[in-house]
């Protein structure tokens, strides 16, 4: 009975950690607010299948959201993911599938190049220049790792960077501890001032 209580408490405290600290990163080098035009760049994750797999189904699900609702028509909504298969790029797997499982007819543009995060930032610069206010979507520590790397190659953006809707309390909560662990090792470059979280 005693170990199975620890057990238990060890396990809430795992998830209340993890729900934490994806928190924390949906929050951190966010800068901007004014501005009525925003872009939303929702990064793909390696799909080699003809179909969006479950993590971008569900970054294309946050991009969505992520778009003001009564600002959709000066929204534009930029997939970036270059080819990763014989199938085509994630950029337009994704897009197609905020279209058609979705009914997202918003504004859609395509970054199709990218294989990587920094590639990622550096390609839909030029999508994303003349706009208000910048949301970059994907799971919380990879989308913070984005940011600072827009801040990297481009610190005149980073007062346009504003919170996209990518972390909602109680989602994935079960494997939330598990990318909080993934996190820290992907974001152990970045200083104690890159995770400094706005409220």
């Amino acid at each position: 009975m005693r170990r199975s209580t620890g057990l238990a408490i060890a396990g809430a405290a795992a998830l209340a950690w993890g729900e934490w600290l994806n928190w924390r990163w949906s929050r951190a080098l966010i800068e901007g607010s004014g501005g009525t035009s925003e872009a939303v760049v929702v990064l793909g994750y390696r799909n080699p299948r003809p179909t969006p797999n479950s993590i971008n189904r569900w970054r294309v699900r946050a991009g969505v959201r992520s778009v003001a609702p009564d600002n959709t028509r000066d929204t534009r909504v930029i997939f970036s993911g270059g080819e990763t298969s014989r199938h085509g790029t994630e950029a337009q797997l994704m897009a197609d599938y905020a279209k058609s499982a979705l009914g997202f007819d918003g504004t859609v543009l395509l970054e199709d190049q990218s294989t990587t995060t920094w590639e990622n930032i550096t390609n839909v610069i030029p999508l994303l220049e003349d706009v208000d206010r910048i949301k970059i979507v994907s799971q919380p520590a990879h989308a913070l790792k984005a940011r600072a790397y827009l801040r990297r190659q481009r610190p005149d953006l980073a007062g346009k960077l504003v919170r996209a809707d990518d972390y909602r309390f109680g989602e994935w909560t079960v494997v939330k501890p598990l990318l909080a662990l993934y996190g820290l090792w992907k974001l152990r470059g970045l200083t104690t001032d890159q995770r400094k979280v706005s409220l």
